[in-house]
């Protein structure tokens, strides 16, 4: 998707590259269909089938409709969190604020719902503002001061820390025990948690695949060079990013507050690396241009069945981040790996193009 820009800019103005970009063709669907079925995501579903498979046979207990309960509802939070960086990493940028940005969203319900005694109807909406805002701070400092992601989101998640921890003083904010009903209750042994987070999954999925303002977000990622020479605002874009960035991340983090029953500041502490890893492992990629609603589905599913296994098997707990480095690391070079094999399959196609070009004449 992200190779559109370019062959629109091939055309004779800016508004008819504008026009091609904005209208959506049967080719583009049948390659947003394809892109579901693509090898990458074929693969995530086979190595969560195997997973599931090998702890099955490791435990009585992992079919249980408990352990499903429980996995399935912390999947929730880890696909949440970590759409909160892959959108960021579709326009070519990061979020290192994405925990920081999830307890200040926390503080504002704490705030709203012990010390202004507000019902979830009007503290909810506010903490998610809050949220939005915080994110959309980020996106005004990218653009507006030309600097790049990296520095801009280190250095607000200090602000933003510094400020949950001065505001809160560090103690929980106790919340009423009907706001647990969302984050602890289940629905056919499904639990809410999940059934939000597929709702969201989708809308995203659908945002990026069949509408105009996802396709230019791709196109931002994908080549912003030519992005830009095709009309779109690219900055515009890049400050969206960063505010749905900030939207997922206070998501997550009310969810988080309704599943504990209270509004803990340090929540959000240790979302950076589950953010990262989830969506790499989904098959997001680093620079840009590229994201799947299905494939971080699916790497939620695999982070969550790897940690659960460590579980099982009695691993030393000292060492679960060597392994999720390891399984980090694992997934960048699968992903290097299989774009530098496609990029000679590329050249190899071309070759033959042209030699039976050449043998035609």
């Amino acid at each position: 998707m992200a190779t559109e820009p370019t062959d629109s800019i091939t055309t004779e103005s800016p508004e008819a590259a504008v026009t091609l970009l904005d209208t959506p063709s049967p080719a583009a669907s049948a390659r947003t269909t394809g892109e579901l079925l693509s090898g990458r995501t074929i693969g995530l579903v086979l190595s969560v089938a195997v997973l599931s498979a090998i702890l099955a046979s490791c435990s009585d207990s992992f079919l249980s409709s408990y352990t499903m309960e429980v996995i399935s509802r912390q999947v929730a939070f880890f696909v949440l969190i970590a759409l909160s960086q892959a959108v960021c990493l579709v326009v070519g940028g990061m979020n290192l604020s994405v925990g920081a940005i999830g307890s200040i969203t926390t503080v504002v319900l704490g705030l709203c719902m012990e010390k202004g005694h507000w019902p979830a109807a009007i503290a909810v909406p506010i903490a998610l503002i809050a949220g939005c805002l915080a994110g959309y701070l980020n996106g005004i400092l990218i653009t507006a001061l030309k600097i790049d992601s990296f520095i801009v989101t280190l250095s607000m998640m200090f602000v933003y820390m510094g400020l949950r921890s001065g505001i809160s003083g560090g103690s929980p904010y106790r919340l009423p025990d009907s706001f647990s009903f969302i984050g602890q209750a289940s629905l056919f042994g499904i639990p809410y948690v999940f059934l939000i987070m597929v709702l969201v999954i989708a809308c995203t999925s659908y945002m990026f695949a069949c509408t105009v303002f996802g396709r230019r977000l791709l196109a931002t990622g994908g080549n912003a060079d030519a992005a830009r020479l095709s009309g779109i605002n690219t900055d515009r874009m890049i400050l969206s990013a960063n505010l749905l960035s900030g939207l997922y991340a206070s998501l997550a983090a009310v969810l988080w507050a309704s599943k504990l029953g209270s509004a803990a500041p340090e929540t959000g502490d240790g979302w950076l690396i589950i953010s990262f890893a989830v969506a790499i492992i989904g098959g997001t990629g680093l620079t840009g241009g590229i994201i799947s609603g299905l494939g971080i589905f699916m790497g939620g599913a695999i982070f969550m069945l790897i940690k659960h296994g460590l579980v099982e098997i009695k691993a030393n707990d000292r060492y679960s981040n060597s392994f999720v480095g390891a399984l980090i690391l694992l997934a960048i070079i699968v992903d290097r790996l299989r774009e530098v094999y496609g990029q000679r399959g590329c050249r190899i196609c071309k070759r033959n193009a042209q030699t039976r070009c050449l043998a035609s004449l």
